[in-house]
């Protein structure tokens, strides 16, 4: 059985209407159309689905038992259709940790009023591709390297490193601001999936730290704030997950974290090349 949208469609509208010059009216054709409509339905489903009545049409038993499903698909289809039609407008950041740091209250004002017609959606995905390799979003923001077996990208912005850690630590509560050595004798919290805190960046030093792995950023800032260990992290997290009891500084000496943008190599977004100049000037303004 192989019956149409526009079957199920005609037909339930036979029935809202209660006859077929009513239903033809309604979806813009005429009585003959429906007529064949309903005619193509019946041979599909074996049996009658209307019966003509003094005043019009009526389900028959057939037509009453089929007569919720049917609802069911259109309703489906109708959302469907509402879906495609929106994915036109709307063009989907994601981000697994952070999204801009202070920037992005400022991109989204700003594309609000420089992009009426696209709406910027942001969305938190903690995977290593923020949501692009799940289709949950259109361009992902990295600060690690994407695959370029898959995926196109482009250094947007530079953020500073910082050190988190526990407020009350009695070596460094005081402190200012802090060296990749002195991070390099304490325990540092990493989230390897999608983290930008890896051995790399001790390469070459005298002291490599031990690391412990998180799962998220929630769990990262709880075991910091237990004391733990230590992090280090884009200053965009600082901005996007204070929590009391973690103390975010400076790192002077640390290597700044490049801020990406990702997008399928093969299915650039709409809006991509926009999207790209407005966070590119946020982060040289």
């Amino acid at each position: 059985m192989e019956w149409s949208l526009r079957e199920l469609r005609v037909f339930a509208t036979a029935v809202d209407t209660g006859s077929f010059t009513d239903a033809a009216s309604a979806l813009h054709t005429s009585q003959a159309a429906v007529s064949r409509t309903i005619a193509a339905l019946e041979r599909q489903v074996g049996e009658r689905v209307l019966r003509r009545t003094p005043r019009g049409c009526a389900p028959t038993p057939t037509g009453h038992q089929l007569l919720p499903a049917v609802r069911r698909l259109l309703a489906e289809a109708d959302r469907f259709g509402e879906f495609v039609r929106s994915r036109h407008g709307v063009l989907r950041l994601g981000y697994a940790w952070a999204a801009l740091g202070a920037h992005t209250t400022q991109l989204q004002r700003g594309w609000d009023a420089d992009h009426p017609a696209r709406e910027l959606h942001l969305i938190r995905h903690n995977t290593p591709t923020a949501g692009l390799g799940e289709g949950a979003c259109d361009v992902a923001i990295l600060r690690r390297p994407a695959d370029e077996r898959r995926f196109d990208s482009v250094i947007v912005g530079l953020e500073r490193r910082l050190v988190a850690f526990a407020s009350d630590d009695p070596a460094w509560s005081r402190r200012r601001q802090l060296t990749m050595a002195e991070v390099a004798e304490r325990t540092v919290i990493i989230d390897s999936r999608t983290g930008s805190t890896g051995a790399e960046l001790w390469a070459g030093s005298a002291q490599t730290p031990r690391f412990a792995e998180s799962s998220d950023v929630d769990e990262w800032l709880s075991a910091i704030a237990a004391g733990h260990g230590v992090g280090t992290t884009a200053e965009a997290t600082a901005f996007h997950h204070p929590r009391p009891g973690v103390t975010f500084r400076p790192i002077k000496d640390g290597p700044r974290v490049p801020v990406r943008l990702a997008w399928w190599r093969d299915d650039p977004p709409a809006g991509l090349g926009e999207l790209i100049d407005a966070v590119t000037r946020l982060y040289a303004a």
